[in-house]
C-alpha cells in the first residue's frame, strides 16, 4: 500500500482521538447548566464527570483483546458508533439518572475506541512515519485539552438553538457521523490475530472490576475526604486483579486463549516503557491537580485568569509535539525538569508561572508520542491489541494515582503555607521526570525501525 492511503486514514481516526478526549473535560464545564436544569444530587453529579472515566479505564483491555480477536477497524467502527450514539443520549437526557448512564456508555465507547487507534497507527506507518504519525496524535491531544474548557464555555454561553448544556454533547453527533461514513472507505483494514475460542468473559468481569475498584476509591474517596469504605474496596480490587492473573495464567497453561496474554509484559522494554508512561502521565495530572489549587486559592487568581495561565501549559504541548521525531529523546524530560525547576522558583508572579508551564507542556509534548510509539513498537503484532489496552490502562491508572499521590503531599504540606505545599508537590513530580529521563536515555532505539504490521487490502488500496 502506498503512504497517501495511510496518511488520508490518520484524519480520520485522530477524530475519535479529539472528541473522547474533549469529553473529558467539557463535561465539567457544563456541571453548572447542568445542575440547574436537571437538579440532580450530588452523587449523580458527581457520577456525571466520574462515570465516563471509571467506564473508560475498566473497559481498555478488554476492548484491546477484542481487537485482536476481530480486528482493530471493526472494533474502531463499532466504539465510534456507539460514541456517537451515547452523545445523542447525553444531549437529549430527560433526568440525572439518564444522563449518567448515557455518560457511562460514552465512556465504553471511548474505551472501545482507544486501543484501536493505537493498534492502527502502530500497523499502518512504517518506520519513521510512525514517530511522526504519532506526534499527530500527541499534538491532537494537546489541542483536545488546550481547548476542551473553552469550547464548552462557548457551547453552554452561545447557547445555540436553544440547547444549553446539551450542545456540549450533541456537537459530537454531526462529527461522529462524518467519521462514520469515512471510515469504511479511508481506514484501512488491519487484520487481528484470530482466534481458537471465544472472549473470556469471566475475566473480563474480573479486570473490569479489578480496575473500577481501583480507580472508584481513589477518585470519589480523594473527593469526601477518604471516607471508611474505600480501603476495603483498594483492597477488594487487589484481590480481584490477582484473581484475574492467576486465571490468565491457567488458561494459557491449559493452552486456551486468555483475554490477556501475560507472555506481552516479557516483551523487550515494553514493562520498562509502561512504568516510564505510568510516570509521565502521573505527573501531568499530579501537575495540573496543583495548579488549579496553587493559582486560584495560593495566588488569588480568578476562574478566567487561572484558566489561561493554565493554557500555557497544553499550548507548550501543541506547538512541541509536531517536533518530537526530530530531536534527541532526552530532550523532551530535560525539558519537563526545566518547566518543574522554573515553577518551583515563580513565587507569586503568574507571568513566571505561565512561561514555566510553556516549557513543561514543551518537555511533555516532546517525549510523548517517541514513548507511546516506542512502548508499541517493542510488541510482536499478534500482541498489539492486549498492549494498546495495557498502555491505556496505564495511562488512566497512572494519571489518578499521580493526582491522589500529589494531592496528598500537597494537603499534607499545607500547614506551612501555599508555597511549601506547592513545592512539596512539585518536588515529587521532579522524581517522577527523572523516572521518565531514565527511561528517555537508556531504552533502546527500536521505534524509529520497526517495520509496519501487514494489511489486508480493501478500497484504500485501490488505484
Amino acid at each position: 500500500m502506498s503512504l497517501r492511503p495511510r496518511w488520508a486514514a490518520l484524519p480520520v481516526v485522530l477524530v475519535a482521538v479529539f472528541m473522547t478526549t474533549l469529553d473529558f473535560f467539557v463535561a465539567n464545564v457544563a456541571v453548572p447548566s447542568i445542575r440547574a436544569d436537571l437538579r440532580p444530587g450530588d452523587a449523580a453529579i458527581q457520577f456525571v464527570i466520574a462515570g465516563y472515566g471509571l467506564a473508560y479505564a475498566a473497559g481498555l483491555i478488554v476492548s484491546g483483546r477484542l481487537g485482536d480477536l476481530h480486528g482493530p477497524r471493526r472494533l474502531f467502527t463499532a466504539g465510534l458508533a456507539l460514541f456517537t450514539l451515547a452523545s445523542a443520549a447525553c444531549g437529549g437526557a430527560p433526568d440525572a439518572t439518564t444522563l449518567v448512564l448515557a455518560r457511562v456508555a460514552q465512556g465504553a465507547a471511548a474505551a472501545l475506541l482507544a486501543p484501536q487507534v493505537l493498534t492502527l497507527i502502530g500497523a499502518l506507518f512504517p518506520g519513521a512515519d510512525r514517530a511522526r504519525a504519532f506526534g499527530w496524535y500527541g499534538t491532537v491531544v494537546g489541542l483536545a485539552g488546550m481547548s476542551g474548557q473553552v469550547v464548552g464555555g462557548l457551547l453552554v454561553a452561545a447557547d445555540p438553538l436553544g440547547l444549553g448544556w446539551r450542545a456540549c454533547f450533541l456537537v459530537n453527533v454531526p462529527i461522529g457521523l462524518a467519521a462514520l461514513a469515512l471510515t469504511g472507505r479511508l481506514v484501512p483494514r488491519v487484520p487481528g490475530a484470530g482466534a481458537r475460542t471465544g472472549l473470556d468473559l469471566a475475566g473480563a468481569a474480573l479486570v473490569a472490576a479489578g480496575l473500577v475498584g481501583v480507580v472508584l476509591p481513589l477518585v470519589q474517596g480523594r473527593a469526601e475526604g477518604w471516607p471508611q469504605w474505600t480501603w476495603p474496596c483498594l483492597g477488594g480490587a487487589a484481590l480481584t486483579l490477582a484473581a484475574f492473573v492467576r486465571r490468565q495464567r491457567r488458561l494459557a497453561a491449559a493452552g486456551r486463549e486468555p483475554l490477556l496474554d501475560l507472555e506481552v509484559f516479557g516483551e523487550k522494554g515494553f514493562a520498562a516503557g509502561l512504568a516510564a508512561v505510568a510516570l509521565l502521565f502521573g505527573t501531568s495530572a499530579g501537575l495540573s491537580f496543583v495548579l488549579a489549587l496553587y493559582l486560584q486559592d495560593g495566588l488569588g487568581l480568578g476562574p478566567l485568569a487561572a484558566g489561561a495561565v493554565c493554557t500555557a501549559l497544553n499550548l507548550g504541548f501543541f506547538l512541541a509535539s509536531p517536533r518530537s521525531a526530530r530531536v534527541p529523546r532526552v530532550v523532551g524530560p530535560l525539558g519537563l525538569l526545566l518547566g518543574l525547576g522554573l515553577l518551583y522558583h515563580a513565587g507569586d508572579s503568574p507571568y513566571l508561572v505561565a512561561l514555566a508551564l510553556l516549557v513543561a507542556g514543551a518537555g511533555m509534548g516532546l517525549v510523548m508520542s517517541p514513548l507511546l510509539s516506542s512502548v508499541l513498537a517493542s510488541v510482536r503484532r499478534e500482541h498489539a491489541g492486549a498492549a494498546a489496552g495495557v498502555l491505556g490502562t496505564v495511562q488512566e491508572t497512572g494519571g489518578v494515582l499521580g493526582g491522589t499521590v500529589t494531592g496528598a503531599i500537597f494537603f499534607g504540606s499545607l500547614d506551612g503555607g501555599w508555597h511549601a505545599a506547592t513545592r512539596a508537590a512539585l518536588l515529587v513530580l521532579v522524581v517522577g521526570a527523572l523516572g521518565v529521563l531514565a527511561h528517555s536515555a537508556l531504552r533502546p532505539r527500536r521505534a524509529a525501525s520497526a517495520p509496519a504490521m501487514s494489511l489486508k487490502p480493501n478500497r484504500c488500496s485501490s488505484p
